[in-house]
C-alpha cells in the first residue's frame, strides 16, 4: 500500500462537536473538568500522580496470563504483561465494547493510537515503560448498535434469540451463516482468503463474542504489544466492591454528576446523565438496571428484590454480577489499570470532562484524556476521480452541493454570481434609506424590508441560474456524488460507518501498518491517508 497523508485540525473538517474543538484548543470553559493537559507535560503529571495510587499489580498480571493461556503469545505480549509488576510500567488505554468483526472502522483506529502513543513515549520518557491496552467492554447488552456491522455499503445483522451482555453470548448458526456471507465478497481480493480464515477460527460455534473478539484483536496486534483486558472478572470487581456498595447506598455518583451537570457550561450537550444507581445485575443471560423502591432493590423486568442487607451479601460473595454503567465503568477502568492516558473518541471524551468529581470522591486517578485519530482513506480509484475533478480530498469536507457548484463556476464560461448585482441593489436601497430618514425615520425598517425581498429575489435568480448552468457537467456532478458517498457514507465519517474488512481483504496486514506510520501520538489532527 504506497499512500501520502495529509493533515488538518479537527476543528476545519466541521465534522466535530464544539465540546471537541475546545477541549483540544485548552479553552477556559472546559478547564476545571480534566486534571492534566492533553501534552507530555500533562503525561508526565498524570504519572506522578498514579505512582501515588496503589494499582494490584499481582492480581492484573495474573488474570492476564490465564487470559493468554488460550492463545499463542508473541515476545511482545510476553514481555508487556510481565512488565506490568513494575512500578515503573504504566498502561495506556482505549475501550470499546466488542462490536461484531470490529464494527466500525474507529475500533480499530483507537486501538493503533494507543499503540502508537505507548511506543511513542517509550522513546521520549525511557525511565517508565508503557504498555497500549484496549479494555473490552464486554458487558454492554444493546446487541442491536453492537450487533450490525456495514461492509461495502453492506450492513449485515446478527439476528439471535439470545440476550444480556453481548459480550457473554456465543457464536451460533446465524453468525456462522453471516460469516459465511462476508466471505464470499471479501475472497476476491488480494488477502481476502486471509482475513476470511482468521473470521472463522475466532468466531466459531459455540465461542463467546467476548472471547472471539479476544482472540481477534489479538491476531491483529499482537505483534504491536498490545494487550488486552477482559474486565468480566469476578478478582478484578472484587476491587471493586467498596465503591460498589457506596454507590448502592448512597447513590454518590449520580448526586456527584448532577451537581456537575448543574454548572457545565451551556455551549455543550451533555453526555452521561447517569441514574439514581449506576449498576446492572449480570447474570447468566440477564443484565438489568438496580433500582432502589420503598427501601428495597429490584432489579428491572424481572421478580429479582433483595432488601438492603441481602444485597450487601450478594455483592460481597459475588462481585461479578454487578455490572458498572457508563459513569462508573471509566471508575473501573483507572482502578484496574496503572493507567496514565486514555483514548476516546469526541462522544466519550465529552462524557469523561464530566466525571471528575466522581474519580474523585472514588479516590481514583483521572487520566489524562487524548482525542483518538482519525483517518479517511481514499482508495486509488477514488483518488483519480478527485484529481480528475480538479479537487483535493479534504475538499470533500464540504457539502456536496458547495463542491459541485463550486466546479460549475470554475468550468463555466458565464458570470454565475450576481454579487455585483446585489451590491448595486444595496447602494441603491441605502440611498433611498437617507431620503426617507429625512422625511420620517419610521420609514427606516420599511425600506429594510423592501431591500430584504429585493436581495432574495436576486438570490433566487441566481439560484436558477447556477441549477441550469449545472445540466451541462452531469457526468462531473455525478462523480462528485460518488466520490462523496465513497469518503462520506449515509453522509457521515467514514470511520463512523465502514468496517476494516475490506480494507485488510485489499491491503492485508500493511493496512495496519499504513495506519500505524501516519498515526499521530500526542499531537491531534485529522489524517487523510491517499493511496497513490
Amino acid at each position: 500500500m504506497n499512500c501520502n497523508a495529509t493533515y488538518y485540525s479537527y476543528k476545519s473538517t466541521g465534522a466535530f462537536s464544539k465540546i471537541v474543538t475546545d477541549y483540544l484548543e485548552q479553552s477556559p470553559l472546559l478547564k476545571e473538568y480534566y486534571e492534566f493537559t492533553p501534552d507530555i507535560e500533562g503525561i508526565k503529571q498524570s504519572i506522578k500522580q498514579r505512582g501515588l495510587f496503589d494499582t494490584n499489580r499481582k492480581v492484573l498480571v495474573e488474570e492476564l496470563r490465564k487470559q493468554y493461556v488460550s492463545v499463542k503469545v508473541t515476545p511482545e505480549t510476553t514481555d508487556n504483561i510481565e512488565s506490568l509488576l513494575s512500578e515503573n510500567t504504566f498502561t495506556i488505554c482505549t475501550a470499546h465494547q466488542p462490536n461484531i468483526f470490529t464494527g466500525h472502522l474507529y475500533f480499530i483506529y483507537k486501538i493503533i493510537h494507543a499503540i502508537k502513543l505507548a511506543h511513542t513515549l517509550n522513546e521520549s520518557i525511557p525511565d517508565c515503560h508503557f504498555v497500549p491496552v484496549y479494555y473490552m467492554g464486554s458487558e454492554d447488552a444493546d446487541l442491536k448498535e453492537l450487533g450490525e456491522v456495514s461492509i461495502n455499503g453492506e450492513k449485515y445483522t446478527w439476528e439471535t434469540s439470545q440476550k444480556g451482555s453481548v459480550g457473554r453470548m456465543k457464536v451460533d448458526k446465524g453468525f456462522i451463516s453471516m460469516i459465511s456471507l462476508i466471505d464470499g465478497h471479501l475472497s476476491i481480493e488480494p488477502f481476502g482468503k486471509e482475513i476470511g480464515t482468521i473470521l472463522k477460527e475466532v468466531y466459531s460455534m459455540g465461542k463467546t463474542i467476548e472471547q472471539a473478539t479476544f482472540e481477534l484483536v489479538h491476531q491483529l496486534f499482537s505483534s504491536y504489544g498490545l494487550l488486552v483486558l477482559l474486565p468480566d472478572n469476578p478478582s478484578f470487581k472484587k476491587q471493586l466492591s467498596e465503591i460498589h456498595a457506596r454507590e448502592l447506598t448512597e447513590h454518590f455518583s449520580h448526586k456527584i454528576l448532577s451537581e456537575t451537570l448543574a454548572t457545565f457550561p451551556e455551549e455543550y450537550k451533555m453526555k452521561a446523565t447517569g441514574r439514581a444507581i449506576n449498576l446492572f445485575y449480570l447474570k447468566d443471560d440477564l443484565r438489568e438496571r438496580i433500582e432502589e423502591v420503598n427501601h428495597q432493590f429490584v432489579v428491572s423486568n424481572t421478580s429479582i428484590v433483595f432488601s438492603k442487607e441481602d444485597l450487601l451479601k450478594e455483592l460481597k460473595e459475588y462481585p461479578e454480577r454487578f455490572s458498572p454503567n457508563v459513569v462508573l465503568r471509566p471508575v473501573f477502568q483507572e482502578f484496574i489499570l496503572p493507567n496514565v492516558a486514555f483514548i476516546g473518541g469526541g462522544g466519550e471524551l465529552a462524557y469523561w470532562l464530566e466525571l471528575k468529581n466522581v474519580f474523585k470522591f472514588s479516590e481514583v486517578p483521572f487520566p489524562v484524556l487524548i482525542l483518538r485519530n482519525s483517518f479517511t482513506i481514499v482508495p486509488k480509484k477514488v483518488s483519480t476521480q478527485i484529481s480528475k475533478l480538479l479537487f483535493k480530498p479534504s475538499d470533500f469536507f464540504m457539502p456536496a452541493d458547495e463542491v459541485k457548484n463550486i466546479l460549475v463556476k470554475r468550468e463555466s464560461g458565464l458570470v454565475l454570481d450576481l454579487n455585483k448585482q446585489k451590491a448595486a441593489i444595496k447602494s441603491s436601497y441605502s440611498d433611498m434609506r437617507s431620503i426617507a430618514n429625512a422625511v420620517d425615520i419610521t420609514l427606516s425598517k420599511h425600506i429594510d424590508s423592501l431591500e430584504e425581498k429585493a436581495v432574495k429575489k436576486i438570490e433566487a435568480l441566481e439560484g436558477k441560474l447556477l441549477k441550469a448552468e449545472k445540466k451541462k457537467y452531469d457526468a462531473q456532478i455525478r462523480q462528485i456524488q460518488k466520490v462523496k458517498h465513497s469518503l462520506f457514507p449515509e453522509g457521515s465519517l467514514q470511520e463512523r460507518v465502514d468496517n476494516m474488512l475490506p480494507f485488510y481483504a485489499k491491503w492485508g496486514s500493511d493496512f495496519i501498518q499504513q495506519l500505524y506510520n501516519h498515526s499521530n501520538s500526542i499531537d491531534a489532527s485529522f489524517c487523510i491517508i491517499e493511496e497513490k
